[in-house]
């Protein structure tokens, strides 16, 4: 059996990349003769997993989802959580433990393989067969491929975001709801959440779900150079995402971040104005269908990655597709 862990957004619904992970969960089952797919939510001490929920997890083919119950579970412990996955686990005999590639999906994963004795591989890709189980997974910022030998069990690992794409199964599972309240040692809990704040509004949009993202880097030149490319991010119906320099410059909000320590983005289009390309924002940027990369350095890792380039200030060659965007909508 396959288990996999499902983030839910805040309206209860699962998270995209999750879906991602249950398609990864059908692709490895297909691949061992139908192995059935079960899924794990954690419900804390607010009500188990919404009927809409059940009838989403079911839509993706999964047979059970098991609810983890508890006044213990309600605030995030990476130990305590993992803890309650491993109760799960014993009780299915999974042959895998996996979770989509997020912050928290792969700290959940490690302390799952840590606590199991096994490895872990984070930010899978793909995988060759299963005897010998081989993954290939994203390293060093995303900058290199490397295959790894999964030989224990259970298999451990996360799944990259935008590996695969999220798609229904062909047969729905029946998504049986199992609660489960598993006892959590007092250790466990020592690091957990203690409270949460929300972030500031991101008046350009939510990076990771939009379309179309137009990115800045230093070449912005300080906290009064983003005028013209918000101008373009509000003609194109974009969000704006920005390096980690400027975050750190204090030039922009860190909610705004693309890269290794911020979001990572998988529009049809991004626009980096002035972003040399590091490998730790290439690696929050490299699921872009398309990249369209201005610059002055013809040289820049951006630009040489990019399928598009214009070399040019940025201050010069945005104020002029605004100018033709305005244009040619008259």
């Amino acid at each position: 059996m396959i288990l996999t862990l499902v983030e839910q957004n805040l309206d209860g619904s699962a998270v995209e990349v999750s879906l991602e992970a249950l398609t990864f969960a059908r692709n490895l089952s297909a691949a061992g003769g139908g192995v059935p797919i079960d899924a794990v939510v954690l419900a804390g001490d607010g009500p188990g997993p919404s009927d809409e929920l059940r009838k989403e997890l079911a839509t993706y083919g999964v047979r059970t989802v098991y609810a983890l119950e508890g006044e213990d579970l309600a605030a995030y412990s990476g130990a305590g959580w993992a803890s309650a996955i491993l109760t799960v686990r014993e009780q299915s005999k999974a042959v895998v433990v996996m979770a989509a590639g997020t912050d928290r999906g792969n700290e959940l994963m490690a302390h799952v393989a840590a606590r199991a004795g096994v490895a872990m591989a984070a930010n899978v890709l793909t995988f060759h067969g299963l005897a010998p189980f081989v993954v290939t997974r994203q390293v060093v910022g995303g900058a290199a491929l490397e295959e790894m030998l999964l030989d224990q069990r259970p298999a451990v690992f996360s799944v990259a975001g935008h590996a695969v794409e999220a798609t229904p199964a062909d047969v729905p599972g029946a998504a049986d709801v199992v609660p489960l309240t598993p006892e959590i040692a007092a250790a466990d809990l020592v690091a957990r959440v203690v409270s949460t704040e929300e972030p500031e509004a991101d008046e350009s949009g939510s990076l990771k779900s939009a379309r179309v993202v137009v990115g800045a880097g230093r070449g912005a030149g300080g906290p009064d150079g983003f005028g013209d490319l918000l101008e373009l991010t509000e003609l194109l119906g974009a969000a704006l995402g920005v390096s980690r320099v400027v975050t750190s410059a204090g030039w922009r909000p860190h909610h705004e971040q693309v890269g290794q320590t911020g979001s990572r983005i998988a529009p049809e289009l991004y626009i980096p104005c002035g972003i040399s390309g590091a490998i730790q924002h290439w690696a929050g940027c490299s699921s872009a269908k398309h990249i369209l990369a201005i610059n002055t350095d013809a040289e820049a890792p951006m630009v040489t990655r990019a399928h598009y380039a214009v070399i040019g200030d940025l201050h010069e060659v945005v104020p002029a597709i605004n100018e033709e965007i305005r244009r040619r909508r008259g």
